[in-house]
């Protein structure tokens, strides 16, 4: 097995942002609490979302670089508590899918599938995922997390931009741009780093983005917060 990845790989970044979607620029979450790009407050760290410039920006790619640069920096400290929590070696699908499920519910240090992980029964701590199901409209990116971990098997299909108007309020009801992985990857990395395509197990089917999927993203960052 390979020594532990230190830090989320671009593709495993773009899996959390299949269930988080972007948003690039400042919106208030269900608390009210200013929010950018990928779930980004300021309890995490500069830049201040109520600091920012209200609505869209002019560039869209750019705010959507700026999106995955400030969330590059947020998931810092979410690597780092995974490091100090699993005791055994990871392989970059595994840790990648931890990043994922410590993201959306901050639970990875008193997780079962932790001291599972750490037992050295990879099964059951995968199949420990599915104990973090609240609310119920979770349970898509819960299993999506258990087969990353399980398969190495990254989910597929375009990730959701949504707009926001210069209140706050996000426009949830249809993606104001949809990013294939390439076009993700192009933002998410400097322009003179290649885009490599892996060969990796079959991906998983893009499921339609309909009222649970929105809903599920919609509740990711109010989970956070709990």
């Amino acid at each position: 097995m390979q020594m532990t990845a230190k830090k989320m790989s671009d593709r495993g970044l773009l899996a959390l942002v299949r269930h988080e979607g972007i948003v690039p620029g400042p919106y208030r979450d269900v608390k009210q609490v200013w929010t950018f790009g990928i779930g980004h407050t300021a309890a995490a760290g500069a830049p201040d979302p109520a600091a920012m410039p209200r609505g869209m920006p002019a560039n869209l790619d750019a705010g959507i670089r700026e999106a995955f640069g400030v969330s590059r920096a947020d998931l810092a400290r979410y690597e780092a508590t995974i490091l100090r929590a699993v005791k055994v070696p990871l392989e970059p699908h595994e840790f990648d899918a931890l990043v994922s499920f410590h993201y959306n519910t901050g639970g990875i240090s008193k997780a079962a599938l932790t001291r599972h992980l750490n037992a050295g029964d990879r099964a059951v701590a995968a199949a420990a995922f599915m104990g973090w199901l609240k609310p119920a409209a979770i349970r898509p990116r819960r299993e999506a997390e258990r087969d990353l971990f399980a398969t190495g098997r990254y989910p597929a299909g375009t990730i959701p931009v949504w707009s926001v108007d210069r209140s706050g309020r996000v426009d949830f009801s249809r993606p104001i741009r949809r990013l294939t992985e390439d076009e993700a990857l192009a933002l998410l990395r400097p322009a003179s780093v290649p885009v490599p395509r892996p060969s990796v197990p079959a991906a998983t089917p893009e499921p339609a983005i309909g009222w649970l999927a929105r809903l599920s993203a919609f509740f990711s960052t109010l989970i956070r917060r709990a």
